[in-house]
């Protein structure tokens, strides 16, 4: 008796339907055989599908059992197949069909439940497409397939509750979409409570702060160890706005890929900030892998990637970043095909000024001689250095600055500059609307002069600080957008001088602080 139950391979953030073949043969030896390019994974299933349904009450049969896994031409990963072969084999054994529009995807326990699987969300999208609208998944991860309108879903927490439903003696009822939460923030946001009111002083590095979050533009933040660095960059969730619709769901798309979002989440709203460590590989950082995955700067699409200890990260590491800083999205190229992964993120690269991190202090002496300040500062490229949009020096607040700042009502918080951020943003949207621009950052070169509306004495104060500071053509047009974004957040529909003037400002690399 042949039965057919659909599931689902997740390759990259593309989807495609599995179906899940079962046939069960009288004759000859018994024997559990998986076909159609099974991973270990896959293959080891057998033994899952085998105790889960026995310990769930029903006896499995001494029989020659064939799976197939169709279309057999491409690998099988993961552990999300054992849900539907099991579904199969239980459909053989109880002689009750499945229903053709109905999808299983989920992992088993040898106690017969259902665990937290990733991908569910991505195989809600492609149910929703290819005009599937019924799902069974685990319970865990129902939140997440709910997120998708327009679906049943069906959580299962034990194969013993698809049992009773197939005999119908206790049907599993569709999810109601009122339960639907947003995931644990903690595990998307890893700068939460941070507000940029706790930072005292440094007044020209969090304005920066704000114009990176209002254009989405790279920063680079230089000053001494204990100036407030990391400080400012984890407080740029607070002020930026949340995620538009769109934005979600491509975030979305990449955590559930990648197994991030917790059991009972769903839709991502808020802006990712990721902060890897700088002893993280290349193919971390990146993406790829003999089984290419999103990597770090991916996983900060549409939010922030911080990089702490900027020099620190392996030359390779940093080099890596020119193509997707320029693209917005990263191709992983291996011998089986390519895949391509979003990448559109906000830099902000945090370093020390030499080796020992006090040149150009006033109160401590740099111990470092000028080949190894020399050495350090030559690990981050010219080609990298121009792409980022805004070089901010961040001096050392003197303690007695700290102590004094007792009336904290006068220093700004995250809410009020998020405030003007969202107008500014709001103007940004309206400005680009009928294009797939969202920001000022996204503007393509040959497009900004003709997008931004700059005004010919502008024009003309770009022009001579560009000469002056020998930009290259790159750096002259991320200029004009970041002087853009200073206009949006003055409430001008027209880019004058003074915001030039400022923009130019953050072109100048004082490593030092002179």
């Amino acid at each position: 008796m042949l039965i057919k139950v659909l599931s689902a391979a997740n390759i990259g953030l593309e989807t495609i339907k599995v179906e899940v073949e079962v046939n069960m043969f009288s004759r000859g030896l018994p024997k559990f055989h998986i076909v159609g390019l099974p991973s270990k994974a896959v293959d080891e299933s057998r033994q899952r599908v085998v105790t889960a349904i026995v310990n769930s009450g029903v006896s499995f049969p001494r029989k020659h059992i064939v799976v197939n896994l169709a279309p057999a031409d491409i690998p099988k990963e993961g552990s999300c197949y054992d849900f539907p072969i099991s579904a199969a084999i239980l459909s053989s054994i109880l002689s009750v069909p499945i229903p053709g529009d109905s999808l299983f995807f989920g992992e088993l326990s040898l106690d017969g439940s259902l665990r937290h699987t990733r991908g569910v969300f991505l195989l809600a999208l492609y149910a929703k497409e290819a005009g599937y609208r019924k799902l069974f998944v685990p319970d865990t991860c129902a939140n997440e397939a709910l997120t998708v309108p327009d679906m049943e879903v069906y959580p299962v927490a034990t194969l013993r509750q698809l049992i009773d439903h197939l005999k119908g003696h206790s049907a599993i009822a569709p999810c109601d979409r009122r339960l639907v939460r947003k995931p644990s923030i903690e595990r998307i946001n890893e700068a939460i409570g941070f507000d940029i009111g706790d930072v005292i002083g440094n007044e020209f590095a969090k304005r920066a702060a704000e114009i990176v979050a209002a254009g989405g533009h790279n920063m680079l933040l230089s000053g001494p160890p204990g100036a407030g660095k990391t400080m400012i960059a984890r407080s740029l969730p607070g002020i930026m706005p949340p995620l538009l619709d769109s934005e979600a769901m491509e975030v979305t798309k990449i955590y559930s890929a990648t197994g991030n979002i917790p059991p009972n989440g769903s839709l991502i709203i808020d802006r990712p900030f990721r902060s890897p460590h700088h002893t993280t590989s290349t193919v971390g950082l990146i993406g790829g892998g003999s089984k290419p995955m999103p990597g770090e700067i991916s996983l900060a699409h549409r939010g922030v990637l911080f990089l702490d200890e900027f020099a620190e990260f392996s030359q390779a590491s940093i080099e890596a970043l020119r193509q997707p800083l320029e693209d917005g999205m990263v191709t992983i190229s291996r011998s089986k095909g390519r895949l391509t992964f979003p990448a559109d993120f906000t830099l902000v690269a945090s370093m020390n000024p030499c080796p020992c991190g006090f040149l150009g202090d006033k109160q401590r002496t740099c111990q470092c001689t000028p080949f190894s300040i020399d050495r350090y500062r030559r690990k981050i490229s010219g080609p990298i250095l121009d792409r980022i949009d805004m070089h901010v020096h961040v001096d050392t607040v003197p303690i007695a600055a700290l102590s004094a700042a007792r009336d904290r009502s006068r220093i700004e918080s995250s809410r009020s500059i998020a405030h003007r951020v969202g107008k500014a943003r709001e103007m940004q949207r309206a400005r680009y609307i009928g294009t797939r621009i969202n920001m000022n950052a996204e503007i393509t070169s040959k497009s900004v002069f003709r997008l931004s509306r700059i005004s010919s004495e502008a024009r003309d104060t770009l022009l001579s600080g560009a000469e002056q500071f020998c930009l290259s053509a790159r750096s002259y047009f991320n200029t004009a957008k970041v002087a853009r974004t200073i206009a949006d957040l003055d409430g001008s529909s027209i880019v004058k001088r003074p915001h030039v003037q400022e923009a130019l400002q953050y072109r100048t690399r004082r490593y030092d602080g002179q």
